[in-house]
């Protein structure tokens, strides 16, 4: 059975609803013609030239992306230009391109919480909670176990796909964890949220130099949160799997596939 790309577009706003994204944020159907059949669709955080090219390739008729390609206004789309080469590459290969970032980041199976789950967190809740308490940014709740930072800095690289930046710790590693917070992606914004600070640790992506010195200062001060800093690509690749078990699960017939290609953007690093 197939689809138009407008019907599962409409999938994917019921999955992913469109008011539930940051006023900033330009999730949506970016590339292609609504009324044009899907037999395949290929998921990927980031709509990179290699990943365009692979799902053409795989015969997909829609790539869908957590990291929305437009998301910055552009003047070009000359395919000397990486946004240009890939909507050429998909536009020849008859791909549309669809995302779902920020209204996937909120939702109850979304990217922070299919970290939590599987970290193990019970009881979580959104850091940054919606009209619907549900819903909303992050996650924080408990271990049904205690670990120690440590601990749980080595579970999570066993966790994640390997990247260049591998996990990165503030805090003892013998540092009691039980309560913990998470946001895939970058969370440095909500470093100041009340959920982050009365956490054991805070798990999250692109933490910049000054915000996570401050915090960290400030626990050591007062006591707070400890920190670690995980790949951005990483933290979000996880949920891949968990929305392409909900589109099987409406769009009946339709092959859903996921991008193992990594799209971290970091290849190596030099240690010394």
């Amino acid at each position: 059975m197939s689809y138009t790309v407008a019907q599962i577009t409409a999938v994917a706003n019921e999955l992913w609803p469109l008011e539930g994204a940051e006023g900033w944020d330009a999730p949506g159907l970016l590339a292609g013609d609504p009324s044009e059949p899907v037999t395949s669709i290929h998921l990927a955080v980031d709509a990179t030239v290699e990943v365009a090219d692979e799902a053409v390739a795989a015969g997909a008729g829609l790539l869908l992306v957590h990291h929305p390609l437009l998301l910055r206004g552009v003047t070009t789309v000359a395919e000397d230009r990486y946004k240009g080469a890939v909507l050429g590459r998909l536009i020849r290969g008859g791909c549309a391109l669809l995302a779902a970032h920020t209204n996937a980041d909120v939702v109850e199976t979304g990217t922070s919480a299919t970290l939590a789950e599987a970290l193990g967190i019970r009881d979580a809740r959104p850091l940054v909670p919606q009209t619907d308490p549900a819903r909303g940014i992050g996650r924080v709740g408990t271990l049904p176990t205690p670990t120690t930072l440590g601990r749980l800095a080595r579970a999570l690289a066993e966790l994640l796909p390997p990247t260049a930046g591998g996990v990165r710790v503030s805090g003892e590693y013998e540092q009691p964890v039980r309560t913990v917070a998470v946001c895939g992606g970058a969370g440095d914004s909500l470093l100041g949220e009340r959920g982050v600070r009365e956490a054991d640790v805070y798990i999250t992506s692109d933490l910049r130099h000054h915000p996570a010195s401050e915090f960290r200062e400030n626990a050591r001060v007062a006591g707070g949160a400890a920190l670690i800093d995980i790949s951005h690509w990483a933290s979000e690749w996880l949920w891949l799997d968990v929305a392409a078990a909900e589109l099987r699960a409406r769009l009946d017939g339709v092959t859903v596939t996921v991008s193992d290609l990594r799209t971290d953007p970091w290849d190596f690093v030099v240690v010394h």
